[in-house]
């Protein structure tokens, strides 16, 4: 099953989204106090609610760490702010998979052996590098980069280390987009999964000891038809 990369500016022209209008139904997926409705999976980090925003702090010495919803989604609108910290990857699972048993996930590229447990699927990527490929899309525990930002400089450049951030993810069908602080990130056309659930990862950081923490808020979603 081969994906379709649409990312870049000429893919993007004219696509900017404005916010939900009043008629809209968009539900808040944390509720500001406790982590109901979600479930860690993967590595050991620490996630807590602070002040009405989700804090992940990174613990060393364990792997990538989801906090996942309890339900999967198929065709949405996902608006997000992170407040990222320089020295912590990060990402933002949509329509993702974790299995009980290993399973063998075979596209026309590549053969993956996913370990039981392994959270993998569509990854909206928070970069705080140089590289600054935040809002690009990676495909987590499979077949790795699927629409990165090398053409997209606007994108690039939207990015604010140290500051709240915005994100737009919409999936609709086989598309998924992408926008960061409202600039046009990527664009991918891909069938391999439909729906799935929605994390928020903390990246490994292996014997780092430093301390390190992301942190999300107004965390909102609308189901579409």
């Amino acid at each position: 099953m081969k994906a379709v990369i649409l990312s870049g500016v000429l893919g993007l022209l004219g696509s900017i989204p404005g916010t939900f209008g009043a008629e809209a139904e968009s539900v808040g997926l944390l509720n500001g106090t406790d982590l109901t409705g979600w479930v860690q999976r993967g590595g050991k980090a620490q996630y807590r609610m602070e002040n009405g925003e989700l804090v992940g702090r990174a613990v060393p010495g364990t792997p990538n760490s989801f906090l996942c919803t309890e339900r999967s989604y198929t065709n949405f609108i996902l608006e997000l702010e992170f407040k990222p910290h320089p020295g912590l990857n990060s990402g933002v699972q949509i329509r993702s998979e974790c299995f009980d048993r290993p399973t063998r996930v075979v596209t026309a590229d590549k053969t993956n052996n996913i370990p039981a447990g392994r959270v993998h699927g569509y990854q909206v990527e928070i970069d705080p590098s140089a590289r600054a490929w935040t809002g690009g899309i990676y495909d987590e525990s499979r077949r790795g980069w699927l629409a990165d930002l090398k053409t997209n400089a606007p994108a690039r450049e939207a990015f604010r280390m140290h500051e709240w951030n915005r994100f737009r993810i919409e999936c609709r069908g086989d598309e998924i987009r992408t926008w960061l602080n409202d600039v046009p990130a990527a664009r991918l056309m891909d069938s391999m999964t439909p729906a799935g659930f929605i994390g928020l990862q903390v990246h490994g950081i292996g014997g780092n000891t430093n301390l390190l923490e992301i942190r999300w808020r107004n965390v909102r979603i609308r189901e579409l038809p």
